[in-house]
């Protein structure tokens, strides 16, 4: 008796079936079961446990980045204040304040720093002024109090000629810088002690600027 045939249909889809059978086996198999991580966007996978550690340690050399950056800035800024220190005392004009800085406020300097002005003799003289008049004697107390006017007249005399001498020197020399509380710089360090100027005098007295 003949055997029964085969449809051929059958053995193609046979065929087929053994052929998807080891791509299926070969697909990588995923843990539904993995916990997801609270902190991970929504519709993205969970992150693994070594990504998670190198952002965290990503997170902490930040961290340490900002606090030696701190540190820098205020090494810099140590460092900045030492050489305006220096620059004060040898009149280095690179380190120098911004109210310092220029030539037209370093020939008024030399301006003052050049003269004998009566206003940096004004303490000195108004702590004697003070002592004098603290003494219980008539004569002495008004002795005092005419040595106060007297000196207060000189001081704004001289102001006024240091003033106006300086002015006119700036304008000779400096046509086209701005010279603007130029002046009022001047005068304010004639009323300091030339010891006690800062920047230190780089002119001696009588010595033309």
């Amino acid at each position: 008796m003949p055997p029964h045939p085969v449809p051929l249909g059958f053995v193609f889809r046979s065929r087929a079936k053994e052929e998807k059978a080891p791509a299926a086996d070969k697909a990588p198999l995923t843990d539904s079961k993995q916990p997801r991580d609270p902190q991970a966007p929504k519709g993205r996978p969970t992150p693994k446990r070594s990504e998670a550690q190198t952002r965290r340690r990503s997170v902490a050399n930040t961290s340490m980045t900002r606090k030696e950056a701190a540190r820098r800035q205020r090494e810099e800024r140590r460092a900045a204040l030492e050489r305006q220190r220096q620059a004060l005392a040898s009149g280095d004009e690179r380190y120098l304040p911004a109210r310092d800085k220029g030539p037209v406020r370093r020939f008024a300097r030399d301006f003052v720093d050049s003269r004998f002005n009566i206003a940096e003799w004004f303490l000195p003289m108004a702590v004697v002024i003070l002592v004098l008049s603290m003494v219980q004697v008539p004569a002495l107390q008004n002795t005092a109090l005419l040595l106060w006017l007297v000196v207060i007249v000189l001081i704004v005399l001289d102001s006024l000629v240091t003033g106006f001498r300086l002015k006119k020197r700036l304008a000779e020399r400096f046509p086209a810088e701005n010279k603007r509380g130029a002046v009022a710089y001047a005068l304010m360090r004639s009323l300091q002690m030339r010891r006690l100027r800062l920047p230190k005098p780089q002119v001696k007295r009588g010595e033309r600027p």
